[in-house]
């Protein structure tokens, strides 16, 4: 009988525990473009010093596949996209929302302040906002599966 419990109890950690880490942004996500529908690339989201961090893995625009930077300026110019790191430094507010003030768009050469989050309703959703200024636009990114 008590193997027959501490068996149970095994079963609901490791459910707890999968649960868990299904819901946590640090994973890899599609991103889609909000005006096509369509997939732009994979972006691999991780945790640095505390801090969320945004890599370009892979691009899935058909003829884009090896970009550079053109519109760059600087130390970018020119640069492959693939492998660059596109969200830098966005810190957790403490209600699951990571804030930044670097969101790298390589297409337009532009840096935006960023608000990042799981959509409550989905969590293989995420919400990407850019904003410049008191305008933003709002992208969501499809977590990849394996």
């Amino acid at each position: 009988m008590k193997n027959y419990f501490k068996n149970i109890i095994a079963g609901l950690a490791l459910l707890i525990a999968s649960t868990g880490n299904a819901q946590e942004v640090f994973d890899e996500w599609k991103t889609i473009d909000d005006r096509t529908g369509k997939p732009k690339g994979i972006i691999k989201i991780y945790k640095k010093n505390g801090e969320l961090y945004g890599d370009v893995v892979s691009i899935l625009e058909e003829g884009k596949e090896n970009a550079k930077c053109e519109k760059c300026e600087g130390d970018l110019k020119d640069k492959p996209v693939i492998g660059m790191t596109i969200i830098k430094g966005a810190v957790d507010n403490g209600d699951g929302e990571w804030k930044g003030k670097y969101l790298f768009d390589p297409e337009q050469a532009m840096t935006f302040r960023c608000k990042i989050w799981l959509n409550p309703d989905n969590p293989d959703e995420l919400k990407v906002r850019g904003y410049l200024a008191f305008i933003y636009r709002t992208q969501t990114w499809q977590r990849v599966k394996d």
